[in-house]
């Protein structure tokens, strides 16, 4: 295999010109997943509900169709379970005796798997499933039309995907013949046309056809129509439209970093552009993003708690997804993840190696000064949400992947863990990936009490059943596990990974998911000549 060794030695996938489109996932074939079910019951578990309560347990789990009908106590903590315990009269019972329960994660930052980084959808899916996600909000996950095709397909449980929201940019969509959406008028028609194609919501960007009028008028219509907003205020809007500016024009979430420090300049609202700084460069773009660590007021500043208590009273959630810029602080760890040698397709490991061409393959010349600078700003962005959500702001959890050396799951579960590095503990980290990201979805379609998110009576059955205890280790919930020193045979062994998850009340084995991907990349890499196990490298 020494011929495969490095990166320039195989051939290159198929090139993709302009924009991918995706391709839909595969329906659902017999075998995989098991259920709904009139009635089943899964037994013994300690659970984590996703509301801040601590872990209780045993109890047993009673679901009908896709219902939480009721949750039984199985037991007493260090005494033997009880026998013989009801209900009976069940058509499916899954014996997690000793294992972990909880609330599906919600991811709110997502697109799904284009054809230029996997054959077809199902890829992406799988692998969020297998991490325990059993709700994404594309924004985009793909078009107008095939993210509301897929969505209902999922609904309807034809395919092996999470439950989908989607969120759409302002002026796409194959039916709209209202051209570029760069006047309030423009967009509110837009807004209104979508809303009757079914999205959900809107994501915003602060290009150059959405300046601060626009914007305005994007969010008005939003709320009229009963539609959610996120917005990425990329640095050629910023400056006119920052994220408080946006939270109090009535902004949903802010998503990544873009608008938070700008909205704390210490010189006024634009940053100090290096004098030959050019946009379309990536590494002049996220190279100086890390700038604004200094530029910006201190935290425990009068300027840094008064715009996060505005933004609190703005009703902003702030989603993060730190772990999808995590490699601008250490490339090499993000380069050489686990989990890339036997679960990232070569389209995707070939898209994220450094391009001109593709977004987010940015690390062109990525030296140790870019990288201390980028690790100082996220202590500066880890100490905002943390601050944030110490005060009662709404912090979710999102990932992005697809781009940055994040493959799709893995990527999420990461970000959990930054969460966890930025302050927040355990519970508060499953919460931010439960109930904080069902509110967020819901909330704008008039449901203050979300189906999902925590695991209650009356909720619909969205599950992470887990052997490890997450709060104790979040790490054990990547798919490529823990590892952990046996002190009985003085050996390494991988512990870890979801073993079942729980979408619609149909329960999928996590592990074989991951089967089913890693078969998926070996395949493609026969197909384009690169060696079956691990990943050639520049």
């Amino acid at each position: 295999m020494a011929q495969f060794a490095d990166l320039t030695k195989v051939p290159a996938p198929p090139r993709i010109e302009g924009r991918a489109g995706t391709t839909p996932a595969p329906a659902r074939k017999p075998g995989e997943g098991a259920g709904p079910f009139r009635k089943m019951v899964i037994r013994g578990v300690t659970l984590i509900d996703g509301s801040g309560a601590p872990p209780r347990g045993p109890v047993d789990i009673v679901i009908e169709n896709n219902v939480i009908t009721d949750i039984r106590n199985a037991g007493t903590p260090g005494l033997p379970m009880k026998d013989g315990r009801e209900p009976r009269d069940v058509d499916y019972e899954l014996d997690a005796t000793g294992m972990y329960v909880l609330p599906g994660f919600v991811d709110l930052h997502t697109h799904g798997s284009t054809n230029d980084k996997a054959p077809d959808l199902s890829y992406s899916y799988k692998l969020w499933l297998a991490h325990g996600v059993t709700t994404v909000r594309g924004v985009e996950l793909a078009d107008v039309e095939t993210s509301l095709s897929e969505r209902a397909r999922s609904a309807r449980n034809e395919i092996v995907a999470p439950r989908i929201f989607a969120y759409q940019r302002p002026g796409s969509g194959k039916g709209w013949t209202g051209g570029r959406t760069n006047t309030p008028e423009k967009a509110r028609e837009w807004v209104r046309w979508a809303a009757k194609q079914g999205i959900d919501g809107i994501k915003l960007g602060a290009d150059p056809d959405q300046p601060p009028e626009v914007i305005e008028a994007i969010l008005d219509e939003a709320k009229k129509q009963g539609l959610g907003t996120t917005a990425h205020l990329s640095q050629i809007g910023v400056g006119r439209m920052n994220a408080l500016q946006a939270g109090r024009a009535g902004l949903g979430t802010v998503t990544h970093y873009y608008g938070h420090f700008e909205s704390l300049l210490k010189n006024g609202p634009i940053q100090n552009w290096p004098v030959d700084y050019n946009y379309q460069d990536e590494q002049h773009r996220f190279g100086n993003v890390a700038n604004l660590a200094w530029e910006s007021f201190e935290p425990g500043s009068k300027e840094w708690w008064a715009y996060l208590e505005e933004q609190k009273a703005n009703g902003v959630t702030f989603d993060p997804t730190m772990t999808i810029y995590a490699a601008s602080r250490d490339l090499m760890r993000a380069r050489n993840a686990d989990w890339h040698d036997t679960y990232t397709m070569p389209q995707l490991w070939y898209f994220f190696q450094s391009s001109r061409e593709n977004h987010g393959s940015y690390f062109f010349d990525w030296t140790t000064e870019i990288e201390v600078k980028w690790k100082n700003f996220y202590s500066k962005f880890m100490r905002l949400i943390n601050d944030y959500k110490s005060i009662g702001g709404r912090v979710a959890t999102g990932s992005d992947s697809g781009f940055i050396f994040k493959t799709y799951g893995f990527g999420y579960i990461e970000e959990l863990e930054l969460l966890q590095e930025a302050g927040f503990n355990p519970s508060q980290v499953i919460t931010a990936a439960t109930l904080n990201g069902a509110l967020t979805l819901y909330e704008p379609k008039g449901q203050k009490v979300p189906p999902i998110g925590t695991v209650r009576v009356g909720k619909l059955a969205d599950l992470v059943i887990v052997k490890e205890n997450p709060l104790q280790n979040l790490k054990t919930l990547y798919g490529t596990g823990h590892l952990r020193l046996n002190e009985q045979t003085q050996q390494l062994e991988r512990v870890g990974g979801v073993s079942y998850t729980v979408k619609d009340g149909i329960v999928y084995d996590a592990k074989k998911l991951l089967e089913d991907v890693a078969e998926m990349v070996r395949q493609e890499k026969v197909k384009l000549g690169w060696p079956e196990k691990g990943v050639p490298r520049p």
